[in-house]
């Protein structure tokens, strides 16, 4: 049977590969490092290389050529193998949910675009989320001051559904936001992108339902200057020590007592000390961060 998986693997693999090994090659990187990230040999590589692979139609190479861009930038940012599996399979899975690939998959099943669009129909509601949560990631990274909030554990941004039940219910930043070269980089969000992040807003959205997303940064003396300055209403925690599921359960227990703008982390043993900002959408977030921003800016 043709199931997309099949598809996957035949048609859109091969090109998907080998476009990476060509322009993981072109940055230096060595034929023995690429087959391990790409989980393949270094004679497969070599092959690849030499342009022996298949080539699929011009509109769905112009598609993996771009999702080939996105890999390579992860590898080259430091994301390790399981990063790059996971926003290769979530990549090909949204060329399927926006019916892109439904036409040439039905053409190489003999099943219906019809039939394809049913088998990767998405709730309208999730498409909201990632819009409304990639516009505020593009305001974050237009905001001077951002970078150097960047934790050490590198930041993410978050957004909930409306009484997440997991957090496969919640879109993020996949790898996280970091910064290179003094810019901050960041892949587009996804649903399901984050354990921690997205764990944090499911127990809190059941204790306060309207509190939908976060944003973690760095914490410091500077920070703690102008937190009550700016006018937040902070809680704080102390994580270190706790496996990771009590230390979300803490973080979000602190909204059992009250709506809170941000909780602070004071991390402990091997837990590095992080600042949560909540809102109920990501540009309320956003906002928050801005006028945390401005105050450290006028404290200097």
């Amino acid at each position: 049977m043709r199931t997309p998986s099949v598809y996957i693997a035949e048609e859109l693999m091969p090109y998907l590969r080998a476009r990476v090994a060509e322009n993981l090659y072109r940055e230096g990187m060595k034929q023995s490092q690429i087959a391990e990230y790409l989980g393949i040999t270094q004679a497969m590589v070599s092959k690849y290389l030499s342009g022996r692979y298949k080539r699929p139609p011009a509109e769905v190479a112009a598609k993996l050529d771009s999702i080939a861009d996105e890999i390579v930038k992860v590898i080259l940012f430091g994301g390790n193998r399981s990063e790059v599996i996971v926003l290769t399979a979530r990549r090909l899975f949204e060329l399927f949910q926006s019916g892109f690939l439904c036409r040439f998959y039905a053409d190489y099943s003999g099943v219906s675009e019809d039939a394809c669009r049913s088998m990767f129909s998405v709730q309208r509601d999730r498409g909201e989320v990632l819009e409304v949560l990639n516009l505020a990631l593009g305001e974050l990274t237009r905001l001077e001051g951002f970078p150097s909030l960047i934790p050490e554990v590198r930041s993410n941004f978050a957004y909930a559904l409306s009484s997440p039940r997991g957090p496969e219910d919640v879109a993020a930043v996949p790898g996280r936001i970091t910064t290179a070269r003094g810019r901050m980089f960041a892949l587009p969000p996804e649903f399901g992108a984050s354990s921690f992040t997205a764990g944090i807003l499911v127990e809190v959205g059941r204790i306060r339902p309207e509190i939908r997303s976060v944003l973690n940064i760095r914490y410091g003396g500077d920070i703690e200057e102008v937190l009550e300055s700016v006018g937040f209403k902070v809680a704080r925690v102390k994580t270190g020590g706790l496996s990771e599921e009590e230390a979300v359960k803490a973080i979000a227990a602190v909204f059992e007592s009250g709506t809170y703008d941000t909780v602070v982390d004071e991390g402990g043993l091997g837990v590095e000390p992080l600042t949560y900002i909540f809102g109920r959408d990501p540009f309320e977030v956003v906002d928050k961060l801005r006028r945390l921003v401005r105050a450290l800016e006028k404290a200097e």
